[in-house]
């Protein structure tokens, strides 16, 4: 539960949609549980249903939207070190921002959650290799995006 809920937070970004999606992906587990093939892992396959349910959520949502989200300002850190650290968070999300959702979800399952290709690979239904490229490629474009924060001109 505390799995699938971590998951969907990252992929709907809010506290209250990551609960009702994690509802909606557990009834909808239970709803087709005759599906399931019970010689693979359960978690993976749970998993696959918060992020297709969360993707839905997510493209229903910026239909809705008339702004980005990234475009919020937060209020001024007294210290510069917060302000440092709320900038690179602020860099990060609008980096994160520009992968495409599947090079997203790997990087968020593989370098935040700690999952390794393998797992991603059942979760996304694809290879491990293929989980590895899309890391590689996300990761190269995030470290040119990201550049700044590396070389310690910020």
């Amino acid at each position: 539960m505390r799995q699938a809920f971590q998951l969907a937070y990252r992929v709907v970004g809010h506290r209250e949609d990551a609960e009702d999606l994690v509802q909606e992906a557990f009834l909808a587990a239970y709803q087709y549980l005759d599906s399931f093939d019970a010689s693979r892992p359960f978690g993976p396959w749970l998993m696959r249903i918060v992020l297709n349910r969360g993707a839905n959520l997510r493209r229903a949502r910026s239909r809705r939207e008339t702004e980005p989200e990234t475009d919020a300002v937060s209020p001024l850190p007294s210290a510069l070190e917060d302000s440092e650290r709320a900038e690179a968070r602020v860099q990060l999300a609008s980096a994160m921002a520009t992968l495409s959702e599947r090079q997203r979800v790997i990087v968020t399952l593989f370098d935040v959650d700690g999952l390794t290709s393998t797992e991603i690979g059942e979760m996304l239904d694809l290879s491990a290799g293929t989980v590895r490229w899309h890391l590689h490629e996300a990761r190269r474009t995030l470290r040119g995006l990201l550049s700044r924060f590396f070389k310690g001109d910020v």
